[in-house]
C-alpha cells in the first residue's frame, strides 16, 4: 500500500495548473481504477482501517486528475463514503454519499446502474443511523429501478433485495422480511455460490430473522453454516466472521447453552475490538451481547461494567434515539430492576419505551417490550392499575404483531393474569389463563 500512496501523492501535485493530454488523462484513469480495485481488496478483506488512507489519496486525486463529475471519481468518493461506514463514521459518510447520489442523477440520470447503486448505499447508511423511514424510500427506489434496468437476478438487484429485507427485519415486520430474505439467498446461491461472501451475508440474516422468531431450531444449521464457510472463506478475523460468532453466541445464550456461548462471545468481542475498535458500533453489540449473557448468569456486577460501557459508547457514537442506544437503556434498566433498584429502572424503562415508540413506531416488537417491561415494573411495586393499562395494551399489540401462540404473546398473558391475582380478581385470571393457548404459566 505504501507505493498506492506514492502514485496517488504524484497525481495530486502533478495536476494543478497544468493542462493534461488526452494521454495524460487516460493515465491518471487507468491508475485510479486500479487504485479503486486495491482499495476494494482491502475492504473486501475487512481491512477498513488500512483502507482508509489510500481511499482518501484517492478521492482526492481524482478530482483533482479527473474532475469532479467524473465516473472514476464518484466511483472513489463513495468508496470513502462506505469505508467511513464501515468504520462507523457515519457523520464523515454522508455528506459524501449525499454528493455522489446528486452528481450521478445528474451527470448519469436517475436510473443509471451506478446511481442505483449510491442509492442503495445511502439507504443502509441511514439504516445503520436507526433513520429507516428515510432507508425505506430509497431501498424500493433501488430495487425498482435495478430490476427494471438489470433483470431480477444481477447481483446488484439481489443485493437490494437482501438490504429491504433486513429492513423489514429491523422494523418488526418479519413476514414481510422472510419471502425477501428467501429471495435473496436462493437467487445469490444460484448466481454467485454457496460460498460466495454475499451468498453467507443472505445466510447469516435469514438466520437472524429465525433467531427474531424464537425459531431457534431452523437459526441453529444456518448460523453455523455461515459462520463455516466465513472462516474459511474470509478467514477468522474478518468482522463479517466475528460477527457471526457473535450471532451464534447470542442464539445459544438465549437456549440457556451459556457453557457453549461466553468463549464464542470472549472470541468476537477481543477479535472486533482489534479489527474495528473499541468504540465501533459493532464493537458495541458485542460488549452489550456479553452483558446479557453475564445477567442470564446472575453475575450482575460484571454485566453491570459491560452495559455501562455499551450504553455510553452507543451515546456517543450512535446518538441518544438510536435503536442500539435504547436497547442498552432498555437493558440497563432491566438489571437494576432486577436488583430491586426501582427507583434507578423506571426513568431508564421510560425512556426506552417513548424512544422506542418515536423511534420504531407503537407496534415494533421492541416498542411492545419495553410497554411490556414498563406494565411489569409496576406490577412488582403493586401498581396493579396502571400495570393492567399497560399490559392489556402489550398484550393487544402482541398478538396482532407476533400472532397469539408466540412466546412474548405467552408471557404478557401470563403477566396479566398475575396482575389480575394481585387484585384479588380470581375469577378473571382464571377466565384468561383458560381462554389462553397452552404455555400461559400458572
Amino acid at each position: 500500500m505504501r507505493a498506492l500512496s506514492l502514485t496517488l501523492a504524484f497525481l495530486v501535485a502533478a495536476t494543478p495548473g497544468l493542462a493534461q493530454t488526452s494521454g495524460e488523462r487516460s493515465m491518471d484513469e487507468v491508475v485510479i481504477r486500479q487504485a479503486i480495485d486495491e482499495v476494494a481488496d482491502l475492504y473486501d478483506e475487512g481491512r477498513y482501517a488500512e483502507a482508509l488512507g489510500p481511499a482518501e489519496d484517492m478521492a482526492e486525486a481524482a478530482e483533482q486528475a479527473l474532475g469532479p463529475d467524473h465516473s472514476n471519481t464518484l466511483r472513489s468518493l463513495d468508496q470513502l463514503a462506505v469505508i467511513y461506514k464501515a468504520l462507523g463514521r457515519y457523520a464523515e459518510a454522508e455528506p459524501l454519499m449525499g454528493r455522489v447520489v446528486e452528481t450521478q442523477e445528474r451527470v448519469l440520470g436517475p436510473d443509471h446502474p451506478d446511481t442505483l447503486i449510491s442509492v442503495s448505499n445511502l439507504a443502509l447508511l441511514y439504516w445503520s443511523q436507526g433513520r429507516y423511514a428515510e432507508a425505506e424510500p430509497l431501498y424500493l427506489r433501488a430495487l425498482e429501478g435495478q430490476e427494471r434496468a438489470l433483470g431480477l437476478e444481477h447481483p446488484d438487484t439481489l443485493a437490494s433485495v437482501n438490504n429491504l429485507g433486513i429492513l423489514r427485519l429491523n422494523q418488526g415486520l418479519y413476514a414481510e422480511a422472510e419471502p425477501l430474505l428467501d429471495r435473496a439467498l436462493e437467487g445469490r446461491e444460484r448466481v454467485l455460490g454457496r460460498e460466495h461472501p454475499d451468498t453467507l451475508a443472505s445466510v447469516n440474516n435469514l438466520a437472524r430473522l429465525y433467531w427474531r422468531e424464537n425459531r431457534f431450531a431452523e437459526a441453529e444449521p444456518l448460523m453455523v453454516r455461515a459462520l463455516d464457510s466465513r472462516e474459511r472463506v474470509l478467514g477468522p478475523e474478518h468482522p463479517d466472521t466475528l460477527a457471526s460468532v457473535d450471532n451464534l453466541a447470542r442464539l445459544f445464550s438465549d437456549e440457556g447453552r451459556y457453557a457453549e456461548a461466553e468463549p464464542l462471545y470472549r472470541r468476537a468481542l477481543d477479535g472486533l475490538e482489534r479489527a474495528l475498535g473499541p468504540e465501533h458500533p459493532d464493537t458495541l453489540t458485542s460488549v452489550n451481547n456479553l452483558a446479557i449473557l453475564h445477567w442470564n448468569q446472575d453475575r450482575y456486577a460484571e454485566a453491570e461494567v459491560l452495559y455501562r460501557r455499551a450504553l455510553e459508547g452507543r451515546e456517543r457514537v450512535l446518538g441518544p434515539d438510536h435503536p442500539d442506544t435504547l436497547a442498552s437503556v432498555n437493558n440497563l434498566a432491566i438489571l437494576s430492576w432486577d436488583q430491586g433498584r426501582f427507583a434507578d429502572a423506571e426513568p431508564l424503562l421510560q425512556r426506552a419505551w417513548e424512544g422506542r415508540q418515536l423511534v420504531l413506531g407503537p407496534d415494533h416488537p421492541d416498542t411492545l417490550a419495553s410497554l411490556d417491561n414498563l406494565a411489569r415494573l409496576y406490577s412488582d411495586q403493586g401498581r396493579y392499575a396502571g400495570a393492567e393499562l399497560l399490559m392489556e395494551r402489550a398484550l393487544k399489540g402482541r398478538e396482532r404483531v407476533l400472532g397469539l401462540e408466540h412466546p412474548d404473546t405467552l408471557a404478557s398473558i401470563t403477566s396479566l393474569v398475575r396482575i389480575y391475582t394481585g387484585q384479588g380478581r380470581y375469577a378473571e385470571a382464571e377466565a384468561l389463563r383458560d381462554s389462553a393457548p397452552d404455555g400461559v404459566e400458572p
